[in-house]
């Protein structure tokens, strides 16, 4: 069974007009009840949509006749032991509270008040047609949701927790743990305790309602039906929703703005719900509000009636098409249409006693005083049980081991006692294979055997250690080594050239000439054959207006290598067949020099070479008159040793190499005083330089 949903629509109030009305009922033409809602497109006007449900009520409907259509039926299912749920929804201002509580006078009663009356006279028959055998009972149970938290209304508000009440399952049903339950025997003493719960809901003032509900309230009437046999429970839920409200025509100040958002958050999770359940889908977001996770709209049992309360007025044009479009969906849920179970209270059962006639008693039997202490063993327990013949069987699975049920031990028993009755004992469970394995045939032993001779020869070759290692000579091992060696050592010579370019790249970008010649002249003996080489030294030479040709030092001996020396084309014809890989390296080009040359600052070469000399003079002394820190530091500087230089102060791993290299360009004699002049101009070290290193030996 679906859920039945009827709408109604509000009349206007005093301060709407009639040429405002946008929703309108319509008829079906075989029956004259209305049963179908218009309302215009929001956007193209000349366009209608149109709603179905079960029963339409427009504005001149009364209480009386909505409750006689609508709810009155349901009342005998509750005695027939269903759940029955009603609930309003709407926009705030649609009269969904009017609907569900209405006004004091007998006209104005809402569908609450009139439900409790029916109750009431309903039972009141019953127990008069039984003659008293059947007594009703009735006790109701009176909540609200606000803000997501819910409020016992039966309790004061200065009693409440800021948590509010937990919610549990229990028997598939959801529970508000901790909730009071007031019996109510007549209808007065329930309009009493319903007036003063209402006085504890929590209702406010907005733009569009004096009289604003702030919270979802949940009335539960148990009806208990008490018999000498048995005892049936049913429960009737009146939920009236609170409406969602759009805060840009509300005017809501701060507290209301959080009211309403957890208003709006709970709808929007109900219809959330509703189209999980139209769509079919696995999950269905019950637990992402409490108001929904009560309600549990398709999984509770018995009736459920959604009332649509709707705005004619054009003000409520798209609340009122979202609204209709949610109850078009609600209308599809089915609903489960299950009786409560009875509770059965006849009699109680007497249990069976073991002193009964019918039951015979097992004699004791004596128990010696020695357990297990010199006892005769059981004749059955001296022989063997023939054991079956076992089948032949090359592989036994490991994993699976066969359980045997050893028989229980009979020495704590004397042997007398064997002729006992024996006690009454469970049928042992017999496990019977219902695909029992067929023996190994003789063809299927052979082929197992040689696949596990195959794997085993197959691993062995696999794993077997690699002998070709011990057939290499020691000759070609030698070689091998040698070659090594070659290799790793001009790789490191290499890179060392590379670093002695990259070093006169720099000081050439910086405008020193000087140094940078001196640089590739470092640098020309790692590639000796450079035609790009000679020529950037050349150039260089030319420019500095040094007439000594190019030089570059061998470990055969010194000779002069010039550009007219260079065979260019073979080279050329090397680089093309990529054997030039190892002697060429980027070194700019003459138009890079050029470019660089203009790009670099003036300098004053003038004044720099004279401060130079001057600062330089003060250490060109006598060697009799040398202090102490300065043979340290010519000690320091003619061991030639890069570890000692770079513990001077104010030196570099690379400024050591520098000094190094260029006291090996010198000569093989030491190092005076005058030659720090010389050794500095090579270095680009000026005074203050080994004034620092000087300053920094140890005495």
């Amino acid at each position: 069974m679906s859920v039945r949903v009827v709408a109604r629509i509000r009349p206007l109030l005093k301060s709407e007009r009639e040429s405002d009305t946008i929703v309108e009922p319509v008829a079906s033409p075989a029956s004259k009840v209305a049963s179908t809602v218009r309302i215009p497109n929001p956007k193209n006007a000349a366009e209608q949509f149109s709603f179905n449900f079960n029963r339409v009520y427009d504005q001149e409907a009364t209480q009386q006749e909505l409750f006689e259509n609508e709810v009155s039926p349901t009342v005998k299912h509750l005695f027939a032991g269903y759940d029955i749920t009603l609930f309003a929804y709407g926009v705030t201002g649609t009269g969904k509270t009017h609907t569900m509580r209405g006004g004091k006078s007998i006209a104005d009663r809402g569908v609450i008040p009139r439900l409790l009356s029916n109750i009431y006279r309903k039972g009141r028959k019953l127990e008069k047609d039984t003659g008293g055998e059947k007594r009703i009972d009735v006790a109701m149970s009176y909540y609200e949701i606000y803000n997501d938290k819910v409020f016992d209304l039966f309790e004061p508000i200065e009693k409440r927790t800021p948590a509010g009440l937990p919610i549990r399952d229990a028997g598939g049903k959801t529970v508000v743990s901790g909730l009071s339950e007031r019996p109510c025997s007549t209808l007065k003493e329930f309009e009493t305790l319903y007036d003063q719960a209402n006085n504890n809901r929590s209702t406010a003032g907005t733009k569009l309602n004096a009289h604003s509900s702030r919270s979802h309230a949940i009335l539960c009437v148990k009806v208990t039906q008490i018999t000498p046999t048995h005892t049936v429970t049913s429960t009737a839920s009146a939920i009236d929703l609170a409406g969602s409200e759009d805060n840009r025509r509300t005017d809501n100040n701060r507290e209301r703005l959080v009211e309403s958002s957890s208003i709006n958050k709970s709808l929007f999770t109900l219809a959330q719900c509703v189209e999980a359940i139209s769509k079919k889908q696995s999950r269905i977001p019950y637990r992402e509000s409490k108001m929904t996770r009560i309600l549990s709209l398709g999984q509770n049992n018995g009736l459920t009636i959604m009332i649509l309360n709707l705005s004619p007025v054009r003000s409520f044009h798209l609340d009122t098409l979202s609204t209709l479009q949610v109850a078009n969906r609600t209308k599809k849920i089915e609903v489960r249409e299950v009786e409560n179970e009875p509770v059965f209270g006849g009699p109680v059962k007497q249990s069976q006693h073991l002193s009964g006639v019918n039951i015979s008693r097992q004699p004791l039997r004596s128990i010696p005083t020695a357990v297990n202490v010199g006892l005769p063993m059981a004749p059955a327990a001296r022989e063997k049980p023939d054991k079956p013949a076992k089948a032949f069987s090359v592989y036994a699975e490991k994993g699976r081991s066969s359980r045997v049920s050893q028989p229980y031990s009979t020495l704590k028993r004397s042997s007398d006692t064997l002729n006992a009755p024996p006690r009454p004992s469970k049928a042992l469970k017999t496990t019977i294979n219902p695909n029992p394995k067929p023996a190994p045939c003789n063809k299927s032993i052979e082929e197992m055997i040689n696949r596990l001779v195959d794997e085993k020869l197959a691993s062995k070759v696999l794993f077997a250690p690699d002998k070709t290692q011990s057939t290499i000579s020691d000759s070609v091992r030698a070689r091998l080594d040698a070659l090594e060696s070659r290799v790793g050592s001009t790789e490191d010579a290499q890179s060392e050239g590379l670093q002695f370019l990259l070093m006169a790249k720099q000081h050439q970008a910086h405008g020193e000439d000087a140094s940078a010649l001196r640089m590739y002249r470092m640098a020309l003996p790692f590639f000796p054959d450079n035609a790009k080489l000679a020529d950037k030294m050349i150039a260089l030479q030319a420019k500095l207006g040094h007439d000594q040709p190019v030089e570059r030092e061998r470990s055969r001996g010194r000779c002069r290598i010039t550009r007219q020396s260079v065979d260019a084309e073979n080279l050329e014809e090397d680089f093309e067949r990529g054997n030039g890989d190892d002697e060429y390296h980027d070194i700019p080009s003459d138009d890079e020099t050029d470019e660089l040359a203009l790009k670099k600052p003036r300098s004053r070469p003038s004044k720099r070479k004279a401060a130079h000399k001057d600062s330089m003079s003060g250490l060109a002394l006598d060697s009799g008159s040398l202090t102490p820190r300065t043979q340290r530091l010519l000690h320091v500087i003619n061991s030639r040793d890069i570890a000692q230089i770079r513990s001077l102060k104010g030196v570099g791993a690379k400024k050591a190499e520098a000094i190094v290299n260029a006291l090996c360009e010198m000569g093989d004699e030491d190092l005076t005083v005058g030659g720090l002049e010389k050794l500095g101009r090579g270095v680009g070290v000026g005074s203050k330089g080994f004034e620092k290193m000087r300053e920094g030996c140890a005495v």
